[in-house]
């Protein structure tokens, strides 16, 4: 695949599951911080005591090893009435709940919590440990910074459409695009900023594809589009529309306008015998050659 950076976080791997205890929901058990995005995919922080700082130093409660994040970043807090507050510890970059910096304010169930690059959902109520588990369940499909598919969601889903599409010989087609010059952002403007930047494009990308098409992360700043039942001419022209409205769009990081274009590849099958990597293959060339001829383009 083309790619211009690869983030670590493409390499973490999901926390096993543990079998769920019986009776669970105590007092202890009313609210919790999981990692989404980050290092430690899917581990669990349990919020018993009455404050807990989240930073770099080795002594922070939650300890998060980024250089974005500040030795004291946040603090998470309990008052009187079982609400948990989160305040900013005058961080060089910040707190952000649910995308939104802020200083200091009460958080909800199914709060987004982004501590530099890392992202913690805040999960509270009577029963932890369910919750704690169906978003185990859900991280196992879904990427947690641009909240689309993930590959492994994505590889399964693309199996089952080339089987739809030989049995009733109909068209398949998949769009492989990425980010031109992804890591002059990065280098530029930050990798906060670039985050930023992907999950704005999947945003944008999302309103303009159809309820049955699948948006998904392949991996770093490359994604794919699975467009059932659409012939090549009319995955060509989806292409075009997404790489213009994308060159168009003001994408931002704190007031700051961020310049940005996509290179895309298109291929189609029918009711052909083709494996997945292939099909894959025969986008991620077309991907290439768009890469090669100037980018911000669409071949295939």
């Amino acid at each position: 695949m083309v790619g211009d950076d690869t983030s670590t976080h493409d390499k973490t791997v999901v926390t096993v599951i543990a079998p769920l205890k019986q009776g669970s929901g105590g007092a202890d058990d009313e609210a919790c911080l999981v990692v989404i995005y980050g290092h430690e995919l899917g581990k669990k922080y349990p919020l018993r005591n009455d404050s807990l700082i989240i930073g770099r130093s080795s002594k922070s409660d939650i300890r998060i090893d980024e250089e974005s994040v500040s030795r004291n970043h946040c603090r998470l807090k309990r008052t009187g009435n079982r609400s948990v507050t989160i305040r900013d510890l005058g961080s060089t970059n910040g707190t952000y709940v649910n995308d939104r910096q802020t200083d200091e304010v009460i958080l909800r169930d199914g709060d987004l919590v982004k501590v530099g690059r890392t992202i913690f959902k805040f999960l509270s109520g009577g029963n932890i440990e369910n919750a704690y588990h169906e978003e185990i369940y859900r991280l196992m499909t879904v990427d947690g910074l641009t909240q689309v598919f993930n590959k492994r969601y994505f590889l399964e889903a693309l199996e089952r459409e080339i089987s739809r599409s030989r049995r009733y010989g109909r068209d398949l087609s998949l769009i492989m695009f990425d980010i031109d010059h992804f890591k002059q952002i990065n280098d530029a403007y930050g990798h906060l900023a670039g985050d930023a930047v992907l999950k704005q494009l999947c945003q944008v990308v999302h309103g303009k594809i159809r309820r049955e098409d699948l948006l998904c992360r392949y991996g770093g700043e490359e994604f794919s589009i699975l467009l059932p039942e659409i012939d090549s001419f009319n995955a060509r022209l989806t292409a075009e529309k997404i790489r213009r409205l994308v060159e168009k769009t003001a994408f931002t990081f704190e007031d700051t306008r961020i310049p940005v274009t996509i290179s895309l590849g298109v291929a189609t099958v029918q009711a052909e015998a083709i494996d997945p990597e292939s099909f894959i293959k025969r986008s991620d060339e077309q991907l290439y050659l768009a890469k090669n001829t100037g980018r911000n383009r669409v071949c295939g």
